[in-house]
């Protein structure tokens, strides 16, 4: 009886040390899978970053950002600075500047607020299109892709910052804008390690969005 119990007894202990072996294989591949998909989005955020700048483009498209009391945050302001001097050395005549009504107390949209900012700096107010009803990088290029559709456009350079430009231009092939480039901008306000960090899972949910979501028309 003590040989059958102690054999029993020793069965099981085989048993659960490869279920453990087994459990520890598992956990060290998902950690090597998860440290290769970082390092994977990290190189697209780079390669997008190198790439050469736009030349010349129908449109500028801003993505939204942060209003503070109405007024475009300093984040905000390095985005739309980059889209003035492209309007300024005449790569795009036009900018649609894109993002609907924040959760911060604002009064007003992003867009609404991204427009009194560039024509305050000498940009004519024909020249700026409004897309106010956006809350998220998906929807900034979905609608704008509205807008660009109405005018006839078909190229337009994106801009945002540099961390931000990967998860973006995917998004724009996936809403059909075939012919789109960047326009990105380096950031002296904001702390790039956490932001680049955080876009990787703003990148992950991006991935896992895209494959719920019916191809758009």
């Amino acid at each position: 009886m003590n040989r059958l119990t102690g054999a029993v007894s020793f069965s099981g202990e085989k048993r659960k040390r490869k279920r453990y072996r087994l459990f520890r294989t598992i956990v060290l591949a998902l950690i090597a899978i998860g440290i290769l998909w970082v390092v994977y989005v990290q190189w697209l955020i780079h390669n997008v970053q190198s790439r050469a700048p736009v030349q010349t483009a129908d449109v500028a498209i801003v993505l939204g950002a942060a209003l503070w009391n109405d007024r475009p945050s300093p984040a905000l302001r390095e985005r739309l600075d980059q889209a003035y001097r492209l309007y300024e050395t005449k790569q795009v005549s036009r900018i649609i500047v894109s993002g609907g009504l924040g959760a911060n107390g604002s009064t007003i949209t992003e867009a609404e607020g991204m427009r009194r900012y560039l024509t305050e700096r000498g940009v004519p107010p024909e020249a700026v299109y409004e897309e106010g009803e956006s809350t998220s990088t998906y929807e900034n290029l979905r609608f704008s892709k509205r807008i660009m559709d109405r005018e006839g456009w078909s190229v337009p350079v994106i801009v945002t910052h540099e961390y931000h430009g990967a998860r973006a231009m995917d998004i724009a092939r996936y809403v059909g804008i075939r012919e789109a480039s960047v326009s990105l901008t380096k950031s002296n306000v904001m702390w790039m390690p956490w932001h680049k960090a955080r876009e990787t899972l703003a990148y992950t949910k991006w991935i896992a969005d895209k494959w719920l979501m019916r191809p758009v028309d």
